[in-house]
């Protein structure tokens, strides 16, 4: 039981590294134009669980940071529509600042096409991965517009939440 629970998390723990580094490599590609294979290489070889800068990073699980920045460039055209549609109006997605563009699509992917993953994690995890960048307002935004997000795609996940 134990050992089973150790493997959860370092497997979590290998998940959300592989978040954060999906978000840098989605932030790059949106700010310096960088191509899909590319930005899979240069992460690959040099980020996910390396020392980079000085800096070492946690061992990434590689198959889930592949399917997420594949999964978004796959499925931004419609991700994109379904995130403007929940943001506030007047802040449309083109307007929102590099780096939450690209919690808010990797979150907003994740919640369209793994369903393997609780919504309310998929929420958590970015809503942390955000943290990271920017201050306690925006975290506060991407959590409002990954649970409408959630609500939307993966309504039965909150069934419950509406009968108490």
């Amino acid at each position: 039981m134990a050992a089973a629970a150790a493997d959860e998390a370092r497997k979590a723990n290998k998940r959300g590294a592989a978040r954060l580094a999906a978000v840098q490599a989605l932030y790059q590609m949106d700010l310096a134009g960088t191509g899909l294979n590319e930005i899979m290489a240069e992460f690959e070889g040099h980020w996910l669980g390396g020392e980079v800068e000085g800096a070492q990073y946690r061992p990434a699980e590689a198959a889930f940071f592949r399917d997420i920045v594949g999964g978004v460039v796959r499925e931004q055209g419609k991700l994109d529509p379904q995130i403007d549609a929940a943001l506030s109006r007047g802040w449309p997605l083109k307007r929102i600042e590099t780096v939450l563009r690209a919690v808010l699509r990797a979150g907003a992917y994740e919640l369209a096409c793994r369903a393997d993953v609780p919504a309310r994690v998929v929420m958590s995890e970015y809503v942390d991965v955000a943290g990271a960048f920017v201050d306690e307002d925006e975290t506060g935004m991407v959590n409002a517009v990954l649970d409408q997000l959630a609500r939307q795609l993966r309504a039965g996940e909150f069934a419950a939440d509406s009968r108490s």
